[in-house]
């Protein structure tokens, strides 16, 4: 654990990754409508992120709680609120907005619940990290190796 928690070339590969894996779980969110991915799936890759920020004791989301409560949250309110409507239970509702730049798009009620599974995914991932207290044990790892620094240096 010290060893990676550590390393400089392994922080800066985390954060080299980092914009990468973000772009690539926009690309599955919003891909997820008509091929595989979506919420679920650019979920795990922010959570892998996250993993890996929190091993190379780089900043990582600490409100584990507040992404799990918002997401099942949002995904309630959309799977319920057509029901308000008449309609059944997760029925879409699609919508078409055309933009100057990026012309017409079109969407659905269900990128606000795939938000919500993502929400729900991130805020398990951050709770298990949490729970594991690997905060503690990245700070640990930075100790130990500051300890054992000392120790060497003083042998010299």
């Amino acid at each position: 654990m010290s060893g990676f928690t550590s390393s400089g070339i392994t922080r800066l590969a985390v954060q080299a990754a980092t914009p990468m894996a973000v772009a690539l779980a926009l690309y599955l969110f919003f891909a997820g409508h008509n091929q595989p991915g979506g919420g679920f799936a650019a979920g795990l890759v922010l959570g892998a992120v996250i993993a890996l920020r929190t091993m190379a004791g780089l900043q990582r989301p600490t409100q584990a709680l507040e992404l799990l409560a918002g997401g099942v949250v949002i995904a309630g309110a959309v799977a319920i609120a057509p029901v308000v409507f008449g309609s059944s239970v997760f029925d879409q509702d699609t919508f078409e907005v055309t933009l100057p730049l990026l012309g017409k798009i079109k969407s659905g009620s269900a990128a606000v619940f795939d938000l919500g599974v993502t929400l729900v995914v991130v805020g398990l991932v951050a709770a298990v990290l949490n729970g594991f207290g690997v905060a503690l044990l990245t700070g640990a790892a930075e100790a130990y190796r500051s300890a054992h620094t000392d120790e060497e240096e003083g042998r010299s």
